[in-house]
C-alpha cells in the first residue's frame, strides 16, 4: 500500500466468504473511491457467538483465495495476534500506527449501525475515521440523521448471508454460484460445514 491511500476496511467472520462480500467490495471501491479494501478476518466478536465458526486459518485462507486476481481487496490478519475480543477500535489504531500515512474507514452494514452505541470507542471510530454503511435486508437508515463522517452507500442489497450457507450445505451441498470456485473446492476438499453429509457425496 503506498503512502496517502484511504484503504476501507471490512471486517467480518467471512464463514464462509461468498461472491456477496465480493459484490459490495467491488461497489465500495469505485463508489467511495477507496484505493483498496482490506477483508480484516476476526477471530472472535464481542456482539456475536457462532459455535460453528471455522478456524480462523481456514477462514483466512478462503479469503485469500476469493481474492486471488483482486489486487485491490485484500485478506489482512491483525487481528489474529490481537488481545480477544477483538474489538473494531483497537484494530484500527494498530492499522494507523503500523501505516500512520494511510486514511482508514470503516465499512459496516446497516445491522451493525443500529448497534452502534453498543460498540467500544463508538464517538472515536466515526470522529477519527469514518464508516461507510451498506444497506442490508431488512434494515432502515436514514440518511438525515446520520452524523458527520457517517456515509450511506448506495450499494444494492445483497441478500445473501454466510449464515444462510452454513444452514444449506449440509442439506443441498455447497452452492457454486454463491461462491468463488476456489472457495467451493476448498470447503468440499475440507469437508467444512458438514459437507461430508449433503447429497453431493452421494453422487
Amino acid at each position: 500500500m503506498e503512502q496517502g491511500k484511504t484503504i476501507g476496511i471490512f471486517g467480518g467472520s467471512f464463514n464462509p466468504v461468498h461472491r456477496g462480500h465480493l459484490m459490495l467490495a467491488q461497489w465500495l471501491l469505485h463508489e467511495m473511491q477507496f484505493d483498496s479494501i482490506l477483508f480484516v478476518v476476526s477471530p472472535s466478536n464481542p456482539l456475536k457467538h457462532q459455535p460453528d465458526m471455522l478456524p480462523e486459518q481456514q477462514r483466512l485462507a478462503m479469503v485469500k483465495l476469493a481474492l486471488e486476481g483482486h489486487p485491490r481487496l485484500e485478506a489482512c490478519d491483525i487481528e489474529f495476534a490481537m488481545p480477544r475480543p477483538s474489538y473494531t477500535i483497537n484494530t484500527l489504531r494498530e492499522l494507523s500506527c503500523r501505516y500512520p500515512g494511510y486514511k482508514f474507514k470503516l465499512i459496516i452494514g446497516a445491522d451493525n449501525w443500529q448497534l452502534i452505541d453498543k460498540w467500544r470507542a463508538a464517538d472515536e471510530i466515526i470522529r477519527d475515521y469514518g464508516i461507510v454503511i451498506y444497506p442490508r435486508p431488512g434494515y432502515h437508515v436514514d440518511p438525515g440523521t446520520l452524523p458527520e463522517g457517517v456515509t450511506l452507500s448506495n450499494a444494492p442489497v445483497v441478500d445473501v448471508s454466510s449464515t444462510m450457507l452454513r444452514k444449506v450445505i449440509p442439506q443441498w451441498g455447497v452452492p457454486d454460484y454463491f461462491l468463488t470456485p476456489e472457495v467451493s473446492e476448498y470447503i468440499k476438499n475440507n469437508k467444512l460445514y458438514n459437507y461430508g453429509n449433503t447429497l453431493d457425496n452421494q453422487h
